[in-house]
């Protein structure tokens, strides 16, 4: 896939997060530090997880998008640690409702301690993101941040009722990655624009940024499930479809493949588990299923770039567009 961006530089994700160095180093000070709890069990489980090797893309996306508008203060770390801790929290809470034992490589959370204290412990990240944000002391903060967890709160409810629906239509799986996992993405660009007050028309322009970039990589998620390895990935392959998740590649394959074909993945995401993985994967590649996902992705990165027109020329706007583009290039 290639996309033609509207920046002659190009930049892969190392120079990305080299551009933005300092605040990184900052963001992980104030994670370990604001970690801390008197309750050891709280200590052990939230530094596994903080610590077992995430991106941090979802910081990185409120210190480019604050950088790009000239921000020169710090309340840029401080909601960049509230972005990664409630998405920390809900990947706790994520791994206990999918019975998870693998993530980014390791034994989830739920595995080594159980799932009472993951669940717990996400609570007390989820407090704590709360707290922080209090200290900023801006209510633009606080209203697109509680506007925000409700709405993933509620895609993982969609995706719940979603599991085992082998008629989930395309669109209704859109709306609930953009609910699950886009939404996050999209306060983390928009907060990047309100620490510099900026202008309404440019905290939507980045909030919509945001969106698309988070639905781009959801998609090819979905299509390195299918495609890619276990050490690729850090989970087990095929763990959508062990919890009968209908993704885009099964909802495409079931639409254009033959009657056997949709016969298999219908049963496939009805029952659920990994019995029937070889041939899930075989009829998905047989139709164009992965490519279609894949081209989804492309559209949803060349709209993110596409919002990023207003944005003064600097090398961080040149490092959006970048992650736009690496975000439907990955294979990890």
């Amino acid at each position: 896939m290639h996309i033609q961006t509207a920046t002659p530089l190009s930049m892969d994700l190392e120079a990305i997060q080299a551009l933005i160095a300092d605040d990184m180093t900052a963001v992980n000070r104030m994670i370990h530090e604001r970690l801390r709890s008197n309750v050891g069990l709280i200590n052990q489980l939230s530094f596994y997880i903080v610590n077992s090797g995430g991106k941090r893309m979802r910081p990185l996306l409120v210190l480019l998008c604050a950088r790009a508008l000239g921000y020169q203060g710090q309340d840029h770390i401080r909601l960049a640690v509230v972005i990664e801790f409630i998405h920390t929290a809900t990947l706790l809470h994520d791994d206990v409702v999918d019975a998870s034992e693998l993530r980014r490589g390791q034994e989830t959370a739920n595995t080594v301690w159980g799932n009472e204290a993951s669940v717990l412990v996400g609570d007390f990240l989820y407090s704590r993101a709360f707290e922080m944000m209090v200290e900023v002391g801006d209510p633009r903060v606080m209203e697109i941040m509680a506007r925000t967890t409700n709405t993933i709160a509620e895609g993982e409810v969609m995706q719940l009722l979603n599991s085992h629906d082998a008629d989930t239509t395309e669109e209704h799986y859109l709306e609930v990655i953009r609910c699950k996992t886009a939404k996050l993405f999209e306060a983390a660009a928009a907060l990047g624009a309100v620490v510099n007050r900026a202008a309404p028309d440019i905290e939507a322009a980045l909030a919509r940024y945001g969106m698309h970039i988070g639905s781009a990589f959801q998609l090819i998620d979905d299509v390195l499930d299918y495609s890619a390895s276990p050490q690729q990935m850090g989970k087990n392959i095929g763990d959508d479809l062990a919890e009968g998740r209908p993704t885009l590649p099964l909802i495409r394959a079931m639409r254009v493949g033959s009657v056997e074909q949709t016969a298999l993945l219908r049963r496939a995401i009805e029952e659920g588990g990994r019995e029937h993985i070889d041939a899930v994967r075989q009829a998905i590649e047989s139709t164009d299923a992965l490519a279609y996902t894949a081209r989804a992705a492309e559209l949803e990165a060349q709209r993110a770039m596409q919002a990023l027109s207003g944005l003064p020329a600097s090398a961080y706007r040149d490092a959006l567009y970048a992650l736009a583009e690496f975000s439907v290039k990955r294979d990890f």
